[in-house]
């Protein structure tokens, strides 16, 4: 047994806590805003690190090198182009989620529509983080600590046997955690797991680099485009089971601002910011970020490829790699930057979840007359409770053979495109209709089910693109031949922090997008993959 791997391992673990508690200290944990929402007292930096570390987890590390490992590099669209969509949460998105003073994004749908589709929005976030997001990412998380630290060996266990008590061992601790101290305790652990990420993600990739080089870095590089150029496009064909690229600029590009514009786990950290420049600072930094994470997270896929062979499980491709290349002494090191992206994810949903139910449906419906302490109180009851059904569904992901990260966007794809669309009618349209709004939930819920049973040949985000523009027809015309009573009034509502936006904001923005097209041309036949 590797003691010193396991020694730093925990160091680092209680380092970072209590760096965090202290900094989290002057937070009143048990008011509401306080649990939920970090006091609204968050910088930039902080921010922007805790959405790479509630977005980023073993989920991506495991899940989209696996893809690669199969695909190729098209898939780093779940990367890039997102950072497209970041950039329209920051310039369109997060001004008017302020300027409602709204707390979560079903908040604001209650604003725009009302308490009914609010409730609906609710729902479905609260079950598909229970039922797939959560229990993805400690399942792939326990994939991962099997392998550096040999569990099954030591216990005497099946693998299985010990992903379940690694799931359930992480799941204890953060529940415990969030229990504890709350969205801002978790905001700023996130600050240093997140830099901890980027520098261990890297090493991976350089040191793997240096495996299929023979010890030398540039042979490696050199290996790896000539021996790779199939799987240096970016663009996938047009029956991908991926990414098939038309839907770049239609469903990738709509699921990527239902992700990172009206997702309640991802908005949640920015409306925490102290002030709307602060947020979009933050949001920002994702941005860039997310053009950087092709370089570990879908470039180790394909070197995992290059050492291994094609023959592999794809989920077994990334801790494959790392237990491949990693030196003994780091296992530690590695696993506590590991353990950090679990755990950032796992509990940005659970609070997401929880912020829900206790805002959405235990003030206004069981508790009328909880106060602000009251609902922080049921919010720690309610951690525990969902905190234990995840743990029990995690081993349940091993059924579903067709990769981590397809589970999660599937399961999203219940409610991301009708989200998107009652939002940005919300935003632009004084002509409302929550009849409308129901009736394009409803619609959608159906159709895409029914899509799962007889279009199963038809790839889902050929799926996507099609829905989203049937869900924004159909609630267009229901505003139009069913309006509500009165046209809504934009300018009625109070922010509750200063609306003045970041003077880089439109300049950094551009840069991003700029970069984005660049990354398409890198890997495209116009260069690498030639």
């Amino acid at each position: 047994m590797n003691w010193f791997a396991i020694v730093s391992f925990v160091a680092i673990l209680l380092a970072i806590y209590l760096y965090a508690f202290y900094k989290s200290r002057s937070v009143d944990k048990k008011d509401s805003e306080g649990y939920f929402l970090g006091g609204r007292s968050l910088m930039g930096t902080t921010v922007g690190m805790s959405i790479i570390m509630t977005n980023l987890s073993t989920e991506h590390l495991v899940g989209q090198n696996g893809q690669s490992y199969i695909a190729g590099v098209e898939v780093m669209a779940w990367e890039v182009t997102a950072s497209v969509a970041i950039v329209m949460c920051a310039w369109v998105f997060l001004p008017r989620y302020f300027k409602y003073g709204v707390n979560t994004i079903s908040d604001f749908i209650e604003v725009r529509y009302d308490t009914m589709t609010k409730r609906i929005v609710s729902i479905l976030f609260m079950f598909t983080y229970t039922v797939s997001f959560m229990p993805v990412v400690l399942y792939s998380g326990s994939l991962i600590f099997n392998d550096l630290f040999n569990v099954e060996q030591h216990l005497g266990v099946s693998s299985m046997t010990a992903v379940v008590i690694i799931a359930s061992l992480i799941g204890i601790i953060g529940v415990l955690y969030l229990f504890v101290g709350g969205l801002s305790l978790v905001a700023h652990s996130d600050s240093l797991y997140g830099v901890g990420l980027v520098f261990g993600g890297l090493a991976i990739t350089v040191l793997g680099f240096i495996a299929l080089g023979d010890s030398s870095f540039l042979n490696g590089l050199d290996h790896f485009v000539s021996q790779s150029s199939d799987k240096l496009n970016a663009w996938g064909d047009l029956d991908s089971a991926i990414v098939p690229w038309p839907t770049l600029f239609f469903g990738m590009f709509f699921n990527n601002l239902y992700f990172w514009c009206t997702n309640q786990m991802i908005v949640q950290k920015a409306l925490a910011a102290k002030d709307l420049k602060e947020a979009q600072k933050g949001t920002m930094l994702v941005g860039f970020f997310k053009i950087c994470g092709i370089f570990f997270l879908v470039i180790p896929g394909i070197i995992a490829y290059n050492l291994f062979g094609g023959e592999m499980q794809m989920d077994l491709a990334y801790p494959s790699l790392v237990n491949e290349v990693l030196p003994g002494w780091a296992f530690g090191i590695f696993g506590a930057v590991v353990f950090g992206a679990i755990m950032s994810s796992f509990i940005g949903a659970l609070n997401a979840t929880v912020t829900l139910f206790s805002l959405d449906f235990y003030k206004p419906v069981i508790n009328k007359k909880a106060t602000n302490r009251d609902i922080a109180k049921m919010g720690r009851i309610l951690t525990v409770a969902v905190g234990v059904v995840v743990i029990a569904i995690a081993p349940l992901i091993s059924l579903f053979p067709q990769g981590l990260f397809a589970v999660i966007q599937e399961f999203n794809g219940l409610y991301n495109m009708p989200l998107l669309a009652i939002i940005l009618v919300g935003f632009f349209s004084k002509k409302t209709s929550a009849l409308g709004a129901k009736v394009t939930f409803i619609f959608h819920v159906i159709t895409y089910s029914l899509s799962k049973v007889f279009l199963t040949e038809i790839h889902y985000l050929y799926v996507w693109s099609v829905l989203f523009i049937l869900d924004i027809t159909i609630l267009y015309i229901m505003s139009r031949t069913k309006p509500d009573k009165e046209d809504f009034e934009f300018d009625k509502y109070q922010s509750k922090v200063d609306l003045t936006p970041w003077k880089h904001s439109k300049l950094i923005g551009t840069l991003i997008l700029i970069v984005v097209v660049g990354m398409y041309i890198v890997f495209s036949p116009l260069v690498l993959a030639s």
